[in-house]
Parts: C-alpha cells; sequence; structure tokens
C-alpha cells in the first residue's frame, strides 16, 4: 500500500501489568512469583501484556503502511514535541486518551481499544481493524472529529497546567487541605480534602462519583424525616454535561464547618467570565494535579494562587 502522508503519526502507548512489575522486580519470574505468593492469578497479568503487545504489533503493521510512524510511551508525553500535522493514536485505556490530548494543540486523535473483552472505552470508539478506514479519512479531513472543552488553572508564579477529565487541588496526602475558595463572587475559607474540577468529558468519572455519594449520604439521612412525613426524598443528580461545554463544575470534597472555615460554597459551574480562585493557606504538601497523574503536578504552597476556567485550547478526538 502507498503512503497517505510523510506527516508523523504518534503511536501512543502505555506500559502493561507485567511490564510495570517487571521495572519493579527486575525480571518476569520474580514478579509472576511475588503476585501468585499474594494469590492472584497471573495468568490474566499474563494475557492481558500478550495481547497488548500483539495489538501494538498490529497497529504498527496498519500504520506504517499508510505514514511514517513514531510510537511513544505515556511517559514522555510531557515533554513530547508534537507537530502541528501530527495525528495521534492512542492505543490503550481512556485515560491514556486523556493524558495525551492535554498536551496537544488541536491535532486529531484517534482512540483506539486494545481489548474490548477488557476495557469499556468510552473515549475509545475504534477497533485495531478500523484504522485502515479511519486514518485515511482522517488524513483527507473527511472524518468527523468532537471538539472537547478542557480545564487549564494557572497560578500567580506563571505555571500552567491542563486537564482533559479534571483538575484536582488539595493536599498530597492524608491531611485537611487549608485554602481560601472564590467563586461566583463570594468567598469562604476552608478545611477540606480538596476540590475537583471537572469538564464534560470527565463529568461520567470522578465527579459523577463525588455527587452519587454526596446524594447517598442525603437519602440516608432523608430516612427518619420519611418516617414522619411518609415521602422519602428522592435525589438522581444528573453529573454529565457535555463535552464541549462552555463550562465546567467543581465540587468540595468532605468540607469541615469550624470557627474558622465554612461550608457554603462547595459546588457550582466555572466559566470564563467566572473563573474559580483558589488561594493557599497550606505551608507544605498542597498540589494540584490533573487528569488522576500526581507525578505531573503543580505545587501549591502558602500564597499561591490558582485560577481555574475553561482552557485557552481545545483538544479534538475523531469518531
Amino acid at each position: 500500500m502507498q503512503r497517505l502522508t510523510e506527516n508523523k503519526i504518534i503511536l501512543v502507548t502505555r506500559p502493561t501489568r507485567v511490564a510495570e512489575l517487571k521495572r519493579r522486580f527486575n525480571t518476569r519470574t520474580q514478579a509472576k512469583f511475588y503476585v501468585s505468593h499474594l494469590g492472584q492469578d497471573f495468568s490474566d497479568y499474563e494475557r492481558e501484556d500478550e495481547h497488548y503487545i500483539n495489538a501494538v504489533r498490529t497497529a504498527q503493521q496498519t500504520l506504517g503502511a499508510l505514514g511514517r510512524v513514531q510510537m511513544i510511551d505515556r511517559s514522555f508525553l510531557p515533554n513530547f514535541c508534537f507537530g502541528p500535522e501530527d495525528i495521534v493514536i492512542v492505543l490503550g485505556q481512556d485515560g491514556l486518551v486523556a493524558n495525551t490530548v492535554k498536551y496537544l494543540s488541536g491535532q486529531p486523535v484517534v482512540g483506539v481499544n486494545p481489548d474490548p473483552a477488557r476495557w469499556d472505552g468510552q473515549l475509545l470508539p475504534f477497533r485495531l481493524p478500523d484504522l485502515v478506514k479511519v486514518i485515511p479519512e482522517v488524513l483527507l479531513k473527511k472524518r468527523a472529529a468532537k471538539s472537547v472543552t478542557m480545564a487549564q488553572v494557572t497560578l500567580n508564579t506563571g505555571e500552567k497546567l491542563y486537564a482533559v477529565n479534571d483538575i484536582f487541588v488539595g493536599p498530597r496526602s492524608h491531611i485537611s487541605a487549608r485554602y481560601k475558595i472564590t467563586a461566583g463572587g463570594k468567598s469562604e475559607n476552608h478545611s477540606s480534602s480538596g476540590v475537583i474540577v471537572s469538564t464534560g468529558v470527565g463529568s461520567t468519572g470522578w465527579f459523577k462519583s463525588l455527587l452519587a455519594g454526596a446524594a447517598g449520604i442525603v437519602q440516608s439521612l432523608g430516612t427518619d424525616a420519611a418516617k414522619q412525613t411518609g415521602r422519602a426524598p428522592k435525589l438522581a443528580p444528573k453529573s454529565e454535561f457535555a463535552w464541549d461545554a462552555d463550562y465546567l463544575c467543581f465540587t468540595v470534597r468532605e468540607p469541615f464547618p469550624s470557627k474558622t472555615t465554612q461550608a457554603g460554597l462547595v459546588f457550582g459551574r466555572v466559566t470564563t467570565k467566572q473563573p474559580l480562585l483558589i488561594e493557599s493557606q497550606m505551608p507544605e504538601h498542597g498540589v494540584i494535579f490533573s487528569d488522576g497523574i500526581e507525578s505531573d503536578c503543580l505545587e501549591f504552597r502558602s500564597g499561591v494562587r490558582a485560577t481555574i476556567a475553561p482552557a485557552d485550547r481545545r483538544g479534538s478526538l475523531v469518531v
């Protein structure tokens, strides 16, 4: 098959559980002994590893017939220089798609599910056999793509961080985060386990689970009142919103009211005109990270101010 383009096709991969264990224990045999000794079935790890290695090999062969392929591991994403005309193929779970998109500047991303029997893949609409049809259509700009609103946090130190799913602001460990929060013209001092700011893409994940937990607590607390009135509160919070929405949503985890802290400003929308402002009151251990990757974080110590709003750039997911 004749190549359709000389632009780079970037194939983003991730290590399997077996690969990560080998890094830790040096050999596959030692990794197997460790997992089996703890009573787990290492054969499942091996099946996943074999399936993924074969998927990577198949993707390389298919894409190599269409253009120049460069494969990178997800660990290199923060420092990798993507070209403006690159096409990016992500072979992995939903989290890998999110972690890739936030380092791009609008390049189209094709999410491929390497193991549909194992992964649901809401951000992985394609299978390996689809690449032969989908990639030429992307190259010829005949394939539709969804615009994705990202979140952006900007510190008064000049540092920035982007997110496709969500931004976490809080403590590095299991201690209380102390900060001043401002939203919609109102401000409060908080002591909590952190703040989550979610995009539309992320609204089906961490954000959804937080709202479901809060609704369940309220539902349980309403049981006694229901016995007296005969009417139980029915809560079904709608957490999901559009991927291309012009706003974000925030929620505070476990806010603690005290003599010096409040717990009224715990949920709301964030827009470009009304960003979320958070000022750290933590001498140590304060962090801000995105999409669950704590290793790629911003320090959030006393005096640092964070402004969170919809990002100045968008992602593009091929559908």
